[in-house]
């Protein structure tokens, strides 16, 4: 999708297949006035009477008008408010794809110089319809015969102030988009088609892509010669290897530390011994989206050029039941050289993190988000709208709740507070893998804590954010959006 800025010198000479206007009821703008006067008033005598009430989100198609270059028009609710909140820009920016992709329009343009966001620098909106705009062209395709149509609409014109700000702005929330569809595409794939070996596969690709990354992978040989007895326990039983990616981004200047991303990447969970319940097995599939969300923001961060230094690891294994899976009471020993009783093999996410996690430390990050689709109890405490965050820092913590507002990609800030670390306590090894019914997020994230004690971390448990169940089952790409967001905060810090 091509997005382009242009002034808007004269709204009646815009030539489009679909021209976009934000209005409130009363026609507020000189914009909206504008173009209201060119198609006659069509426009205020259908708020007249009484057939398009301008609320938010609401849309008013006039398919053919006079007085306008543009052949169509579509008009877009913005409520009573003087100034829009993010949530409704996003509602507003949703409407409007719909009904030109409907009428097939490959080309749209957006009136947008007259919009205002609460608490939002001018720039934003422009960054975040990039981004919309882009997500939006999302369709899986891999292995479906007659996949949906893709989205015929394939220009996009902005018309506000071209300006440097304006056009790097739209640049990056165009990658954020593009990197989201990434994440999107890796966790919507089938076990069978996305192995650890595929994901890695993927990593290689975006290293031919981009100059900037380097990506090295281990396989289990090199893993069990580093002592990552965690990891390898849980593809024991599989016959799929693990692997373990490392892709480095050196945007950066030379010898500055990096900030180090590591995703959980189990490419198909059945619980292994602890076999889960058959229903709803299928979307184990998306037990990876903290990889995919990896990737995905490598990806965009590429592309967007970031001025930093990032690291990106994947640990990606299959948990699988055979004759030499880990069972129940197996106790195994950490890269770290801790010692875990495993109690319930589908507790799975974590082994396979901590290895990660203390293979982060040898590159002295500045600091590190483990990201996981890790517990149910996640989905019980907040649902599929936040992802929740724990840390080792207060401080860290709300740096990322503030980027996710910013992104549009929200995170709860979660207790990590020591009254629950005794819940792993083990008569047979240093710690247990499972705390027990209560408080199942928080002592997952207790358990990874004891794994990073050496810098500054943060985990993201995204079990209820990374993918949607239903008639709309299809990974959401989160949080893509708020890791580039939090990246980009920390550059020149």
């Amino acid at each position: 999708m091509q997005i382009s800025l242009k002034p808007c010198k004269d709204v009646t000479t815009v030539n489009t297949d679909c021209l976009i206007l934000i209005t409130d009821a009363a026609l507020s703008s000189d914009l909206a006035k504008t173009v209201d006067a060119a198609c006659g008033g069509a426009i205020s005598q259908l708020i007249n009477r009484g057939d398009f009430k301008a609320k938010i989100a609401e849309t008013l198609y006039l398919p053919t008008v006079s007085g306008l270059k543009a052949r169509r028009l579509l008009v877009i609710g913005a409520g009573d408010s003087a100034s829009l909140s993010d949530s409704n820009f996003d509602k507003i920016i949703q409407a409007s794809i719909a009904t030109p992709a409907a009428a097939d329009c490959k080309d749209v343009s957006y009136l947008l110089d007259h919009i205002s966001i609460n608490d939002r620098k001018p720039t934003w909106a422009y960054q975040r319809i990039s981004q919309l705009l882009v997500s939006s062209s999302y369709r899986y395709t891999a292995t479906v015969s007659k996949p949906k149509p893709p989205l015929s609409i394939r220009r996009v014109t902005l018309q506000g102030a071209n300006t440097e700000a304006n056009r790097q702005v739209i640049q990056v929330g165009s990658s954020i988009g593009k990197g989201i569809n990434t994440a999107c595409e890796l966790g919507d794939l089938p076990g069978n088609i996305c192995t650890p070996e595929y994901i890695a596969s993927e990593a290689r690709s975006l290293g031919r892509k981009f100059e900037s990354v380097t990506v090295n992978v281990l396989d289990e040989k090199k893993m069990k010669q580093l002592g990552m007895g965690a990891l390898l326990s849980v593809s024991a039983g599989s016959d799929q290897g693990a692997r373990l990616i490392v892709m480095e981004y050196n945007g950066g200047k030379k010898g500055t530390r990096p900030h180090v991303l590591v995703g959980k990447g189990v490419t198909f969970d059945t619980g292994g011994i602890s076999l889960k319940p058959g229903a709803k097995m299928d979307e184990m599939k998306y037990d990876m989206c903290g990889a995919a969300s990896v990737v995905g923001t490598m990806s965009a961060i590429a592309d967007m050029d970031l001025k930093l230094n990032v690291i990106g690891i994947v640990a990606a294994a299959e948990n699988m039941p055979s004759g030499g899976a880990t069972k129940p009471g197996d106790v195994v020993t950490s890269m770290s050289g801790q010692t875990i009783e495993i109690l319930n093999t589908d507790a799975e996410g974590r082994l396979v993190l901590c290895d990660a996690l203390t293979y982060a430390g040898r590159f002295k990050p500045a600091s590190v988000i483990d990201i996981a689709t890790l517990t149910g109890a996640c989905v019980v405490a907040l649902g599929k709208h936040a992802s929740a965050v724990y840390s080792n820092e207060d401080s860290f913590a709300q740096e990322l709740l503030v980027q996710g507002q910013l992104a549009q990609d929200r995170a709860w800030h979660m207790p990590l507070w020591d009254d629950y670390q005794n819940q792993l306590d083990s008569n047979f090894a240093d710690m247990a893998n499972i705390g027990g019914p209560e408080a199942g997020s928080v002592t997952a994230a207790c358990f990874l804590s004891r794994f990073t004690k050496d810098y500054r971390w943060a985990h993201l448990d995204i079990a209820g954010a990374a993918w949607l169940g239903g008639a709309n089952k299809g990974a959401t790409g989160r949080p893509v959006s708020l890791l580039c967001h939090y990246l980009m905060s920390k550059v020149g810090s």
